[in-house]
This record gives structure tokens, sequence and C-alpha cells, in this order.
């Protein structure tokens, strides 16, 4: 037991690390950017004809780390929700059982 988990913490870090060394000099963009150059490439004249709400609020673009914030919040709550509708399942099937 202790072998296996001493092998699975070796093997996480590994796959944390190696890429940090062998992808030196890679560059990693989201689907924002990506779809920001395609639009950049068929019209190069194109405005934004919306801004976000929270930019209109603070008259500014938000920064990175509160957009990250947001982000994590958003994903928090939605596996929140998804494991509570799971979870009600899981009861729902066992309260049947008992019915029966």
């Amino acid at each position: 037991m202790k072998k296996t988990v001493l092998i699975t913490i070796i093997a996480v870090f590994l796959i944390a690390l190696i890429p940090l060394f062998v992808l030196k000099d890679a560059e990693f963009g989201g689907s924002d950017d990506a779809g920001s150059v395609v639009v950049e490439e068929v019209n190069s004249s194109y405005e934004s004809w919306a801004t976000p709400v929270l930019e209109k609020l603070i008259g500014g673009e938000l920064p990175g780390e509160v957009e990250s914030l947001f982000f994590c919040l958003q994903t928090g709550l939605g596996v929140g929700v998804i494991a509570f509708i799971m979870g009600r399942f899981v009861e729902r099937k066992k309260w049947m059982k008992e019915e029966l």
C-alpha cells in the first residue's frame, strides 16, 4: 500500500514537472486569443459591439486575477450544483429501495 502511494505521488510530480522543462519556449493561449486572431484574419476592421457588464460598471477592464477568481467561482458553483443533483438521485434510489 505504501509503495503504491509513493509511486503515485512520484508519478504526479513527474507529470507536473516534465512539461516545464521539455516545453521551455512553448506559447500557450486560450480560446479567446485564438478566436480574436481568426476574427482579425477574416475582417481586420471588426469592432466589438458588446462589452462585458462588469467592465461597464467599473469603467475599465478587469484584472486577470479577478477574471480567474470569477472563473473559479463559476466552476465551483457548477460542480456544487451537479454534485447536489447527483446526490439527490442516489438518495432517491435508496429511499425507493427502502419503500419496497
